[in-house]
């Protein structure tokens, strides 16, 4: 990572991230699409209103997985594989602990959650039958897509995506089965989706014990350390606390929808949210891909190579997001049908909200990889800050105010307004970050006197040019 062309690296890391990012978002998108035509509009409303919980659980999965996994590059950049070990054990316990306190109180509070996030008495029965299975399958869905990362960030992006593959190609073939097979609807979904990330959960668990991993899973390590602990919560607080905000905004939105028009707005904010997950995961796979390369180039203090990195996938990532821009404002009624072809009010009302709500879409790609710039650096509080500047900071106010002048409109309008300021927010803060650096960066001169990184692999140093790198 610390010498090949920047364009092949990121391809390497990027494409495989994307493709499995991408496919881990077919997980809700499937069901919602199978759900949207076996039980109706009232189906996706309660997939829309059990979003937010499941948000929750996935965000306490990326704390610790991008977190450490942001960790363990910088370890290896810096040539400490011991600790980067460490990190990986302290993560393991993590996830364990954190996922079953978790579902302990998921479970406790699962009625008076939903009513919190907006579901209505017509959709509560729905959404409870849904969240209640995906719940107890939160422990297996937490260690394996936080270890997920880690097999990434160890340079093995093609592994990732595979595990991540036949997971959701297990969802994609049990659902039908589960729903209108076996007739079982909503709770057939959530089955379905629980064996799913079962299997995947399996496939990276053998990955890490049957001996092929660059980095071992070491009883020794299971000890928590409060340094490693505080690192990879302070690493990992931005993701985190980006899904608890899109969260507690999810919340808003479904009151803010219920009150301005009622089951059938919640419905058509849930294909809202399947659209643009889509393309929000193509992005996240951009950034995952990003992070490894960043994250190892600045602990080896190769700070131009960090620059070009990030500056090549904000531009990948925004013509990405501006083609998938193109083609939803093309084809709005087709992509509703996909969901529900019967509901001609859905499709109506998807005829209108589309164009309004996906109008600023392409920053997102932008916003997002700058973002999770400062995440790679180890820069928390300043990713912690432009993840909250576009969900509590801007958004919130919008959802609140903006419907009171527009009506549902209103709603629909929060997310482009918010996601435009906070573009020009993320860019300020990245003009400086870039300042910074090129004043840190090593001077010219000095460059025929750096240490050329090398990864230790098996225990081994040193060797041929070109020997024991890997994860390079």
């Amino acid at each position: 990572m610390g010498q090949q062309g920047i364009l092949r690296l990121l391809i390497r890391f990027s494409v495989p991230a994307v493709f499995g990012m991408m496919v881990q978002a077919l997980y809700n998108v499937v069901d919602r699409i199978y759900i949207g035509r076996s039980v109706g509009s009232l189906g996706i409303a309660a997939t829309t209103v059990a979003m937010p919980i499941m948000m929750i659980g996935f965000g306490f999965a990326l704390m610790v997985g991008i977190g450490g996994n942001a960790l363990v590059s910088i370890r290896l950049g810096e040539q400490q594989r011991d600790k980067a070990e460490q990190v990986l054990g302290n993560a393991v316990v993590m996830m364990v602990i954190m996922s079953t306190i978790l579902v302990s109180l998921g479970l406790i509070f699962i009625i008076p959650a939903l009513k919190i996030f907006g579901a209505t008495d017509t959709i509560l029965p729905y959404a409870r039958d849904y969240i209640r299975i995906i719940m107890l399958g939160w422990i297996v869905q937490t260690i394996g897509f936080g270890l997920n990362n880690f097999i990434r960030g160890e340079g093995n992006p093609k592994k990732a995506m595979l595990n991540m593959l036949v997971g959701s190609v297990s969802n994609i073939i049990l659902d039908p089965i589960f729903i209108f097979g076996l007739g079982w609807g909503m709770q057939g979904a959530a089955i379905a989706t629980v064996i799913a990330q079962f299997i995947s959960f399996i496939f990276v668990m053998h990955y890490y014990l049957g001996g092929r991993s660059l980095l071992k899973i070491r009883v020794r390590y299971f000890r928590l350390q409060k340094d490693v602990v505080q690192g990879i919560l302070a690493i990992g607080a931005a993701p985190f606390i980006f899904h608890i905000a899109d969260s507690v905004v999810g919340a808003i939105i479904n009151t803010q929808l219920k009150n301005h028009g009622g089951d059938l707005a919640i419905s058509m904010a849930g294909v809202h949210i399947s659209l643009i997950m889509m393309i929000f995961m193509f992005v996240i796979g951009i950034a995952q891909g990003t992070q490894p390369i960043v994250g190892y180039n600045y602990g080896a203090k190769q700070y131009d190579r960090v620059k070009r990195t990030l500056l090549l996938a904000i531009l990948i990532a925004t013509a990405g997001v501006t083609i998938a821009y193109i083609f939803i404002m093309s084809f709005p009624v087709q992509l509703v049908r996909l969901f529900n072809q019967k509901d001609a009010a859905l499709i109506a009302l998807g005829e209108h909200a589309i164009p309004i709500f996906f109008l600023m879409l392409p920053l997102i790609g932008f916003q997002v990889i700058a973002s999770n710039f400062f995440q790679a650096i180890g820069k928390a509080r300043q990713a912690t800050f432009l993840v909250l500047s576009r969900t509590v900071m801007v958004q919130v106010p919008c959802i609140l105010i903006l419907p009171y002048f527009f009506g549902l409109d209103g709603v629909w309008m929060s997310t482009p307004t918010s996601i435009f300021i906070s573009s020009l927010v993320t860019g300020g803060f990245l003009y400086f970050a870039l300042k910074q650096l090129h004043e840190d960066a090593v001077p010219a001169g000095s460059a025929s006197c750096a240490v050329t990184p090398v990864v230790q692999v098996e225990g081994k140093t040193g060797g041929k040019p070109g020997e024991n790198r890997r994860s390079s």
